[in-house]
């Protein structure tokens, strides 16, 4: 008997232990979380396109002989009408001369054309001439009236010609490399091109969009879930190389109104300001661009966003104060913020606390993040806003 109380008094001991090394419950985890606000955001496309001059003219000459002088810098900015090449003006000058010659004796042929007709005019009144005679009189002076108008023409054309002895720019522009050097023989039955003269300020930058993009486009505008932007209302940014944007907004100027069928794409083209020369024909440049305007969208920080190879989601807390995966559409990026197009509503906690790292339903305590500055947005997205 008194063994057993001392084996009952033992196991009550180790009891009483053994409650006392219990560990403590685990704490519910903290999550940062950002709440989801709705917001309107400019749907941008990013395309690639091309530079072209706003005006381009090919200089040729437009009189045969050789070329003597070249009367420019190459790179040269030019007026129209400056002069570029000049070609050898003596025959030109010599056929002009010729012409002149024809021009003096035509009007002394008129003169005399003239005086005889008169003479045979005061002959026929008192018939001392017959009418034969009057006629071949007539007849006389008008061709050689008509020999002068003919001479003279020749002569405005030989005129024309040693004119073009001095070939000229049509527009004003940047004149690039001569294909011509001093001595090379130059003719009218294939016109030789001399130079190019290319008016780059402003400056044309073509592009296309894929016809799905534009049908998606105007498919969301016409149900309602997007709202469409007045085309003289777009503006449109260049991003250089290294990744800068140009300074200065170009204007949307056209969207063809049929698909290229080699391409399926829609062409456009835009107009920019270049009066530092800093954009050449012939290069491609990266263009955004918004055409219209999402009214409930959702920016969420990067931190935020889980996407897989075809999908995107967020974690967020829940009224039960538990995660919850919410798939979502986010293919646009600004700043250091993913716009949500759909899945949201707003008002959500959205996780930003490594969400990949949170199992669906499990409890969590959200801490709200303090609200933080981001990346401001481009000039093109300000404007979209505002509208």
């Amino acid at each position: 008997m008194k063994y057993s109380s001392q084996l009952m008094l033992a196991l009550l001991v180790f009891l009483a232990a053994c409650e006392k090394k219990a560990p403590p419950a685990l704490p519910i985890p903290e999550v940062s979380v950002v709440i989801a606000k709705v917001t309107t955001e400019p749907v941008l496309s990013q395309l690639v396109g091309r530079l072209e001059a706003y005006r381009q003219a090919e200089v040729r000459a437009r009189a045969a002989g050789i070329v003597m002088s070249k009367l420019y810098q190459e790179g040269q900015e030019v007026k129209a009408g400056t002069a570029l090449f000049r070609i050898d003006p003596a025959p030109m000058k010599a056929a002009y001369d010729i012409t002149g010659g024809q021009v003096q004796s035509a009007k002394a042929s008129l003169v005399a054309a003239e005086d005889r007709l008169d003479r045979y005019q005061g002959l026929r009144e008192v018939k001392a001439v017959s009418e034969m005679e009057y006629a071949s009189a007539v007849s006389e002076a008008a061709q050689a009236k008509a020999a002068l108008a003919s001479a003279e023409a020749s002569q405005k054309n030989a005129r024309l010609n040693l004119d073009y002895a001095t070939v000229t720019s049509p527009i004003e522009g940047r004149a690039r490399r001569a294909m011509v050097t001093e001595g090379a023989l130059v003719g009218l039955d294939s016109p030789t091109p001399l130079t190019i003269v290319e008016q780059i300020d402003p400056i044309y930058a073509n592009f296309s969009q894929p016809a799905r993009d534009v049908l998606l486009l105007r498919q969301a505008t016409n149900n309602g879930s997007l709202e469409k932007i007045a085309e003289e209302n777009i503006e449109v940014e260049i991003v250089l190389a290294d990744g800068t944007s140009y300074s200065e907004k170009g204007k949307l100027l056209f969207s063809d109104l049929a698909v290229d069928p080699k391409t399926d794409t829609v062409a456009m083209r835009a107009v920019f300001p270049n009066k530092r020369g800093e954009l050449l024909p012939g290069a491609f440049v990266s263009l955004k661009l918004a055409r219209a305007l999402n009214k409930t969208a959702i920016l969420i920080p990067r931190d935020g966003l889980i996407r897989g190879n075809d999908s995107a989601s967020v974690m967020i807390v829940n009224a039960e104060n538990k995660v919850e995966m919410v798939p979502v559409v986010a293919n646009q990026l600004k700043g250091t913020n993913w716009i949500v197009s759909s899945g949201l509503k707003g008002g959500e906690q959205v996780i930003l606390s490594n969400p990949g790292m949170l199992m669906p339903g499990s409890l969590v305590k959200a801490v709200p993040k303090a609200e933080s500055s981001t990346v401001a947005p481009t000039q093109i997205e300000q404007k979209a806003q505002i509208q």
